[in-house]
């Protein structure tokens, strides 16, 4: 069934009842590690992962920095299942950089339809996460129009639930990086849930193996030639994950404030020398809580101008407005990085010992934040933020910016 083409107003509000709703089964499912398929289905139904389908297919076509709200939403909700559609999500753009017309019309056709994109990018066990060993070799019967491939990828988030895997190989050995489209039944293909992080728990972050599966030619798009000039690729991706963090950041909080405002009991000191009745009317907390939401907010605030960063460069993209926009990105996975953490932490704090119990699993929003800001390290956003503030340098050209 086609899914329906959703406004950037419709796209928000939709997110937001869906986190509303996710929100509800959010610490069980973390809990007994529940994976989200039937949330999943709802959310391919109700048309959120067709919106950057380009309007001359058909698509939404929205903005970025309604992409950037209804990832932030979606995470306040249950960031697992904000961040099993990241790829998608990229490898879609992906399509829109480096795809013919003829692949383009085919995907963004299975997007529209309400198929799910994967991803098995990574590899462990390289000398670092931009290299890589899996390689597409020509078949010996067909020559270039079809192709075999065989390796093991990791971290593979989304594919186990997903209909398309790309996978990230080189066309031929040592060829330039090349995306194949692989369906996830395909003969050879095998998804292995075995992710077993401290959190982030129910996305299914598991395991792709590819065993001598057959890759029609026009199932193979370029990749590298995404970064043979200015692009906001990068920028995109990283986005999506400040998002998701600033969606836990604001949950954490939400939770706090529930706990406190109806579970805390006050501190005996501040009965006896304020006259206080409530732990939420105590100063302490009071101030504790006014510096998280300024936290949160300013967290909030850098991932919105960030998106809009990357919408102004994609209007005229050139190296300038591509370094700003990274940039802009980089300044908001610092400051959602902090916020997360900084606020799953200091729930406890305002809190109190109650608050720790297992069987509460408010801790839950420490184990995402910590997990989900490891995926690459904010110090070097800082770091390139900073030859920037010192020489006016731009940021390095590559899909981690």
């Amino acid at each position: 069934m086609p899914v329906p083409v959703l406004s950037a107003r419709e796209a928000t509000s939709t997110a937001s009842e869906l986190a509303e709703r996710f929100a509800k089964g959010a610490a069980e499912r973390d809990s007994d590690r529940i994976l989200p398929v039937e949330e999943l289905d709802e959310l391919g139904r109700s048309g959120l992962l067709a919106i950057t389908v380009p309007a001359e297919q058909g698509g939404a076509d929205l903005p970025v920095a309604a992409v950037a709200e209804v990832f932030r939403l979606l995470a306040t909700g249950d960031p697992s299942i904000a961040q099993i559609p990241h790829s998608h999500f990229v490898y879609v753009n992906a399509l829109r950089h480096a795809a013919t017309p003829a692949q383009q019309a085919f995907f963004f056709g299975e997007v529209l339809a309400g198929r799910r994109f994967g991803n098995a990018q990574s590899e462990i066990g390289t000398k670092h996460v931009r290299d890589f060993r899996t390689t597409l070799r020509p078949d010996p019967a067909h020559q270039t129009e079809l192709w075999r491939l065989d390796g093991e990828k990791g971290y593979a988030t989304g594919a186990l639930l997903a209909d398309w895997i790309p996978v990230l190989a080189h066309l031929g050995v040592d060829g330039p990086m090349h995306v194949a489209w692989v369906e996830r039944e395909a003969a050879g293909v095998t998804v292995v849930d075995d992710w077993n992080g401290m959190g982030q728990r129910t996305t299914a972050s598991g395991t792709v193996r590819l065993d001598d599966v057959a890759v029609a030619a026009e199932r193979i798009t370029p990749y590298h030639v995404t970064f043979e000039g200015p692009q906001t690729y990068g920028a995109f991706a990283q986005l999506l994950h400040a998002a998701i963090d600033a969606g836990i950041a604001r949950a954490a909080l939400r939770d706090a404030a529930e706990f406190v405002t109806t579970k805390s009991r006050p501190y005996p000191d501040a009965i006896a020398e304020l006259g206080i009745e409530r732990h939420a009317d105590d100063p302490t907390v009071v101030q504790a809580f006014g510096e998280l939401e300024l936290a949160v907010r300013a967290a909030e605030a850098l991932v919105a101008e960030a998106a809009r960063a990357v919408d102004r460069a994609d209007a005229e993209l050139n190296a300038d407005s591509a370094g700003a926009a990274s940039l802009a990105v980089a300044a908001a996975r610092g400051a959602t990085t902090d916020a997360a953490l900084g606020t799953a932490t200091r729930l406890f704090e305002v809190s109190g010992t109650r608050a720790a119990l297992d069987s509460l699993n408010l801790h839950r929003h420490w184990r995402n934040a910590r997990t989900h800001t490891l995926h690459d390290p904010a110090a070097w956003k800082v770091r390139h933020l900073g030859r920037w503030a010192l020489d006016g340098q731009l940021p390095p050209n590559h899909g981690q910016l």
